[in-house]
């Protein structure tokens, strides 16, 4: 198992703070979303609303920023999602004011899992993120529409995505907001409270649980995030600040163990000018 690295250097009085001001942080997200959306030619946008309060978030953030009508959402539900979910997603259409569309996707789901064998819910789970991304940039294409990510940093460090499912969009605005902060900023925003209040699921399966999956409450892995990651606290002043040696190294070995999914597919260099390493074209150059 990898532990944080320690240092020599002080750093028992650092500290990481998840408070935010959301009316700032609104206006900046609003303002990142319009103005990704404007570089790349595209006018609209679509998302998967889950029920969830990421999702939410980002939808009512993106129906501020270019307009509820230049938003679709789309319920994306397997036959064994919870029908809270959808009721949810439809509640948050309504708040936002965007429109709605429906996919089931149990059949493509059922062609994929019965041609497996002994398929796993894991496996299972991540047939759904990946199908539920097939049919968002599916729309995308038929919308001239760009896809919205959802995924939180929280998920994005403990690696608590699918690769080419939920990971994957053409802009997210809440990649640098912890959960404990994306639910601040969800309240002040205005998501409907059966969303603020219902625990973390990726509704995969029957009564799954993310905080069950990754072994640790987002409320304490934010925490421990914002001091390792944000903060640069070494290990024995984590520790010697009440977190238990083994929580501090669990959270850490996820990060490190889930480095693959936060960057691109590495390249072997066999030239002068590598995509990635040495060609990095920029996003806001006009030609």
């Amino acid at each position: 198992m990898s532990t944080p690295p320690t240092k020599s250097d002080e750093s028992h009085d650092r500290d990481a703070d998840l408070s935010i001001d959301p009316e700032w942080t609104t206006r900046i997200l609003t303002d990142f979303i319009s103005t990704e959306l404007q570089r790349t030619g595209f006018r609209r946008l679509v998302i998967g609303l889950s029920g969830g309060i990421d999702s939410a978030l980002a939808a009512m953030l993106a129906a501020r920023a270019i307009g509820p009508e230049a938003v679709l959402g789309i319920r994306l539900p397997y036959r064994s999602s919870s029908p809270e979910s959808l009721t949810d997603a439809q509640a948050l259409a309504d708040a936002a004011g965007i429109r709605l569309e429906t996919v089931d996707i149990s059949a493509m789901v059922d062609s994929v899992a019965q041609s497996a064998a002994a398929i796993t819910p894991l496996r299972l789970g991540n047939v759904m993120a990946r199908m539920r991304m097939i049919v968002l940039f599916d729309c995308s294409a038929r919308d001239e529409a760009l896809v919205l990510g959802s995924s939180n940093k929280s998920e994005l460090l403990l690696g608590y995505g699918t690769l080419h499912g939920d990971l994957a969009s053409a802009i997210n605005p809440l990649g640098d907001l912890y959960k404990t902060q994306v639910r601040a900023l969800a309240r002040h925003i205005g998501v409907p409270e059966p969303i603020l209040s219902k625990p973390p699921s990726a509704d995969l399966w029957p009564d799954q649980s993310d905080e069950d999956e990754l072994g640790v409450t987002y409320e304490e892995a934010d925490r421990l995030l914002a001091l390792l990651v944000d903060a640069r606290v070494e290990r024995e002043a984590v520790i010697a600040r009440g977190f238990s040696a083994e929580r501090v190294d669990h959270v850490w070995n996820l990060v490190v163990r889930s480095q693959f999914k936060r960057r691109p597919p590495v390249i072997a260099k066999v030239s002068g000018r590598t995509v990635g390493s040495d060609f990095r074209y920029p996003r806001d150059r006009k030609s």
